[in-house]
């Protein structure tokens, strides 16, 4: 009796062993996605983070003035009353600090300086806590403005995730295009930008096959996508999503990792909308919920 409890406790060992293994793998796998949640919120509350975001000011052909006195074409929330002005003209931005005055570019006091178009590093004005850039939406140009002190950012309250689960952890068929397709993005203002897509990626989601249309980023897929939960556990307009590049043909896509674009936490930045393929015809109870403060 004592030899054969062995021989029955012994050959139920793998199965044990199994059991334990798969439950660390699964811990292991969570804690992953945890760590993963935890730097997208620190990357949002950075100082440049996009809950910095306190303006987007489109620019006219010609004089566009900034300072904080409310007369100007640009009203800053801070500095002084006349710090000079965005000049456009023919497809080029340059910055002229008003008379007698000088601006922060770049770590150097200039009386000016040209912002667009520009080689390497993006140059930025500097006022105090305030940062100003040149942005590009579809064919207008703007100045974009941080400010390390935004109302935003202080009274951020936090993300909302769904679960962890890893049912959402999918393998997905990369299908090449027979050459790379030019798309016809169009953002939350209106404007369009053309991306490139290199293939579709086929997968099933919780049983449903479906077929998704990634962007060409950096060397990774980009999805842009909406699903039956926008609108009323996500954000409305979109989610956006990165795969790891296809090899051999397959990528991961893991919705576990789903964010929301920066327009569903501040109304000065600019989103795209997904494409029609990326409209899902299926529930994604995975990553990130709207943002409601």
């Amino acid at each position: 009796m004592r030899m054969l409890l062995i021989v029955t406790v012994l050959a139920g060992l793998p199965a044990a062993l199994a059991m334990t293994a798969g439950a660390g793998a699964q811990r292991d796998y969570a804690g992953s996605i945890e760590t993963w949640r935890a730097e997208r919120e620190t990357r949002l509350t950075a100082d440049d983070g996009w809950l910095t975001v306190a303006g987007l000011f489109f620019l006219r052909e010609g004089e566009n003035t900034f300072g904080s006195d409310p007369l100007h074409d640009i009203v800053l929330p801070a500095g002084p009353p006349d710090a000079g002005a965005f000049v456009l003209r023919d497809g080029k931005v340059e910055l002229r600090a008003a008379p007698g005055r000088t601006v922060t570019v770049g770590g150097e006091a200039l009386a000016g300086a040209q912002l667009w178009p520009y080689e390497g590093e993006r140059p930025a004005a500097t006022i105090g806590p305030l940062t100003l850039f040149v942005h590009f939406s579809g064919e207008r140009l703007g100045i974009r403005m941080l400010d390390r002190n935004n109302a935003i950012l202080r009274d951020f309250s936090g993300l909302d995730w769904y679960p962890v689960d890893e049912a959402y952890r999918v393998r997905g068929r990369f299908v090449p295009h027979d050459e790379p397709q030019e798309v016809r993005i169009q953002n939350i203002l209106g404007d369009v930008e053309t991306v490139t897509s290199s293939g579709t990626v086929r997968l099933s989601i919780r049983g449903t096959e479906v077929e998704m249309l990634p962007v060409d980023a950096d060397g990774q897929l980009w999805f842009i996508f909406r699903d039956q939960t926008s609108g009323t556990e996500t954000y409305p307009a979109a989610r956006f999503l990165y795969a790891d590049a296809p090899e051999d043909g397959w990528t991961v896509v893991d919705f576990n990792k789903a964010y929301n674009p920066p327009c569903a936490f501040n109304p000065h930045t600019t989103c795209p909308l997904p494409p029609r393929a990326n409209r899902l015809p299926v529930r994604v109870e995975a990553g990130e919920r709207d943002y409601r403060p």
